[in-house]
């Protein structure tokens, strides 16, 4: 989704950007990832109207700051990772944290204004390391926590530098991630809405700790359609695979 740009010239304003996912740790469902583009002048409405981390939120309140964020921001970016591009990148041996910060990188180059600085919630152990990642693959000039790497593919020479902050619990600490994190939380809820919808049961919320989510999946692991929704080579399924496997035999 692609906002109007302020009245305000571009080139008097200062523009920051936000990343962050929804659904890394699920079994069932996509994981969306977004960048969130805004004027730094907004941050101090973004906090007054109750923006905060998704996690720290209901439902309803994710709901309204949605459209609030949509209205407030120069740019707003989503890519949902389906199950099915998952399960193809990791039997390919790509990891996780190589998929997201593709698609972030992604999303980044197509922002329509190039930000000052974008602030991402990194994944990765190492919090510098995500940043690395999402550099390599971007087409723009990014410097990374201070550090510029020169791997550009095809970057304009004359394009500036944006600086890249990539930190761990960045969507509690710099409200437009939390921004980022609200968009692709809704994204990935009403996801989840239309995939109960088509597949007719109660999938819970797609997490492994939701047991709702397991028993949907005990319950259906020979359905094919079913299965087109599953992460193949997350642990939890091999776990309830070889579960039932002991109890046929005991």
């Amino acid at each position: 989704m692609t906002r109007k740009a302020c009245n305000a010239p571009i080139g008097d304003l200062v523009i920051i950007a936000g990343g962050d996912e929804a659904g890394r740790g699920a079994v069932i469902g996509p994981l969306v990832v977004s960048i969130v583009t805004i004027q730094k002048g907004r941050e101090g409405k973004l906090s007054r109207i109750g923006v905060r981390d998704s996690k720290l939120l209901t439902r309803k309140k994710r709901d309204y700051l949605y459209d609030e964020i949509c209205s407030l921001a120069e740019d707003v970016k989503v890519y949902k990772i389906s199950e099915e591009e998952i399960n193809r990148a990791m039997a390919a041996g790509m990891s996780l944290n190589e998929l997201e910060a593709l698609h972030f990188a992604r999303l980044i180059d197509q922002t329509s204004v190039a930000p000052e600085r974008i602030y991402l919630d990194s994944p990765d152990v190492v919090s510098e390391r995500f940043g690395i990642r999402v550099s390599l693959f971007s087409k723009r000039k990014l410097r990374v926590n201070g550090v510029k790497h020169e791997k550009t593919l095809g970057a304009d020479a004359n394009e500036k530098v944006i600086r890249v902050i990539s930190e761990h619990k960045a969507d509690i600490i710099y409200p437009v991630v939390s921004c980022a994190s609200i968009i692709s939380k809704v994204t990935r809820d009403n996801e989840l809405d239309g995939l109960r919808d088509r597949l007719g049961m109660d999938i819970g919320s797609g997490y492994p700790s939701d047991k709702v989510t397991i028993d949907a999946i005990r319950a259906n692991l020979h359905n094919k359609t079913f299965g087109q929704y599953m992460r193949e080579r997350w642990k939890t399924l091999k776990n309830i695979r070889q579960s039932k496997i002991d109890d046929f035999f005991n």
